[in-house]
């Protein structure tokens, strides 16, 4: 059995705060929702889907490749200072160490993450921006605090 995810181009609602180079594309209904929200936020002031490529050697392969986060976002904070940050979204059963468990994908996954994330904390940390991960929790809390 194969699972099916959400796929598609995403209708742009503010076609002016979108800063990306190409027409952004969804591959999940997590993703579909992050743009929805992007889009609406009166607080976001630019964000790009798949705008940033960073040069990372997978573990798994031992090969050069480049990863390619989810979102470049810029927005204002409750102070009104602008801020930017790359975000990625992925799953918690492939991000958090407790949570992958025995299954050899999700396993896999972790450790090609891993060397993803590290490549893109070390551009951020050049760039002066923020680089987060995300998961279903923090995209679907319904203004729960954790």
């Amino acid at each position: 059995m194969s699972l099916k995810f959400a796929k598609g181009k995403f209708t742009l609602k503010n076609p002016d705060k979108y800063v990306g180079l190409k027409e952004p594309t969804y591959r999940s209904s997590w993703e579909w929702h992050f743009m929805h929200m992007r889009d609406h936020h009166p607080n976001i002031t630019n964000w790009a889907s798949e705008g940033v490529k960073i040069p990372y050697r997978c573990p798994l392969t031992q090969k050069q490749t480049v990863y390619v986060p989810d979102f470049l976002i810029q927005y204002d904070d409750k102070r009104g200072k602008r801020r930017t940050e790359l975000v990625e979204i992925k799953p918690a059963n492939q991000m958090i160490a407790e949570k992958v468990g025995k299954n050899a994908y999700n396993q896999a996954q972790y450790i090609k993450n891993q060397a993803k994330w590290a490549a893109a904390g070390a551009w951020c940390k050049q760039n002066g921006i923020v680089f987060r991960i995300i998961n279903e929790e923090d995209i679907f809390h319904n203004g729960k605090k954790k």
